[in-house]
């Protein structure tokens, strides 16, 4: 009786939602679309919202060039005439899923991964693999140094003896932290029975699931999450060019370029006037489709002028229009050359892409021919607004500002270096831990924090960010509070 119920409220509700009546819908998807049109009706909307619901892969294809939203030449036969629904991506090379399991008559996988996507988006994806982010998660947790500071901000803190003590961290306390936008690593342990309206279930126990981080290790090798921009199921261009779907990661205080878009100019005007704007176009065209920027336009998007001719090409690199990379480090630098920072050393054999002194790595990042390359790129985007005279004048402005943070950042590792060599707090040289005592806490917040919001407001015309509310006035009210730690110090030592 529970089954032909379920029968006829099916034929309700998916009948007169033929994708318009004239999209075809292959054999699997339907079937998907049986049982999940009920169990899920939420992500079965978002779907059925989505391009990939109305528009065949064949019919993306011919498309004009600047129009075309799918990067491969050629889509496999079996693909190419029906929609992209349910089974083609949770279906799609079960073989090389370890997540993959019968469910009816399927082998079915949870987790879409870039590989999955590269059968429609191969270029997308191949520029994504040279991305920073398609490689934080290993960026984060094979480095050393960048795990302990993950660990003593993670770990849990314990007094005992006038003294503190870190344990360590547990999987989920830093899959609910650090790793949620670096990504997890997902792992099949095992199956579970589940009793459901439909008979018993078996499905895959997911370790380091959920996640949609960008550089998440997934069960088939591959790394990263295109859901971490182009949520599920909608896969909206739109969500993905709007500054709040970058703002889930970028908020601050270690990346606040969120924060400093919405007091920016720029951020103001997209406030103020964004719901006028179009934001599903392919290609873009600066001041007819958006009334102003959003971290999409600068960094991804397929830039075009009002007669169509390229601006700036669509990436999924993020730093190919980036000099600099600004944020989360010790001291701004030019972007490495490759996206495993890992393999990065210095001088005291340090994963490190500067000196603790300031001075770059040369070997690892990219040259000044490399960084002009990249700067050209992106005021050719800004270009599209404003007159050279104001882009040269931002730039400059921008560029003094990285000299002056990595100067007031050489300062506080002056005084830490002090506090090491006094005896004032134990670092490297007696094998410690160089993020646990007060004084290393505000040397990281001296450059993770305020040196970090400084450079993105100069850089997104966010000045008022940068001064007071966590840039200059911090950097200099840091450094005279170390001073007075590491005297206090001494002092409590003699």
């Amino acid at each position: 009786m529970k089954k032909m119920l379920f029968s006829i409220m099916v034929v309700l509700l998916w009948a007169p939602a033929t994708l318009g009546g004239n999209a075809p819908v292959s054999g699997g998807t339907e079937a998907c679309l049986e049982c999940h049109t009920t169990l899920h009706p939420g992500i079965v909307a978002d779907w059925k919202r989505s391009r990939m619901s109305r528009v065949t892969p064949a019919e993306a294809l011919k498309k004009a060039a600047l129009e075309r939203r799918i990067s491969v030449k050629e889509v496999p036969e079996d693909l190419a005439g029906v929609v992209v629904g349910c089974a083609e991506c949770h279906t799609l090379g079960p073989d090389t899923h370890e997540d993959s399991f019968d469910h009816e008559e399927y082998r079915v996988h949870t987790i879409v991964t870039p590989r999955d996507c590269a059968t429609c988006h191969p270029v997308e994806v191949g520029q994504y693999s040279k991305n920073l982010m398609s490689r934080a998660y290993g960026n984060l947790n094979k480095n050393p140094v960048y795990h302990n500071l993950m660990e003593t901000t993670n770990g849990v803190q314990i007094f005992e003896d006038l003294k503190t003590m870190v344990r360590e961290p547990d999987p989920e306390t830093n899959a609910d932290s650090c790793n949620y936008c670096h990504g997890t690593r997902v792992e099949v342990k095992g199956l579970r029975k589940r009793e459901t309206d439909f008979g018993e279930q078996e499905l895959p126990i997911l370790e380091g699931w959920p996640n949609q981080g960008v550089g998440r290790i997934n069960p088939d090798g591959s790394e990263g999450s295109c859901a971490a921009c182009h949520t599920r199921h909608q896969f909206a261009i739109e969500v993905a060019r709007k500054p709040y779907t970058c703002a889930e990661c970028h908020k601050g205080p270690d990346v606040p370029a969120y924060k400093v878009y919405t007091v920016s100019k720029h951020g103001n005007i997209f406030s103020s006037l964004g719901d006028k704007g179009e934001f599903n176009s392919v290609p873009w065209k600066a001041g007819k489709d958006f009334p102003a920027p959003t971290c999409a336009s600068c960094h991804v998007s397929l830039m075009v002028s009002e007669d169509e001719e390229v601006v700036a090409e669509r990436t999924h690199q993020m730093n190919n229009r980036l000099s600099w990379r600004i944020f989360g480090l010790i001291y701004a630098h030019p972007h490495s050359k490759s996206p495993d920072t890992t393999i990065i050393k210095n001088s005291t054999g340090l994963p490190l892409p500067t000196e603790l002194t300031g001075e770059p790595v040369a070997g690892y990042l990219i040259d000044t021919d490399e960084q002009h390359k990249r700067r050209e790129t992106m005021q050719r985007v800004c270009l599209s607004c404003h007159s050279d005279g104001w882009v040269q004048g931002q730039f400059k402005r921008f560029e003094n500002t990285i000299k002056i943070t990595n100067e007031m950042t050489l300062t506080a590792t002056k005084i830490l270096f002090s506090a090491w060599e006094r005896g004032a707090a134990k670092g490297l040289a007696q094998n410690d831990s160089i993020f646990n005592e007060a004084i290393e806490k505000k040397w990281v917040e001296q450059w993770l924090f305020f040196a970090n919001s400084t450079r993105y407001a100069s850089a997104m015309a966010g000045a008022d960010y940068g001064v007071f509310a966590n840039g200059r006035w911090y950097m200099a009210k840091n450094i005279q509070e170390m001073v007075d730690c590491l005297e206090f110090k001494l002092k409590d030592k003699k």
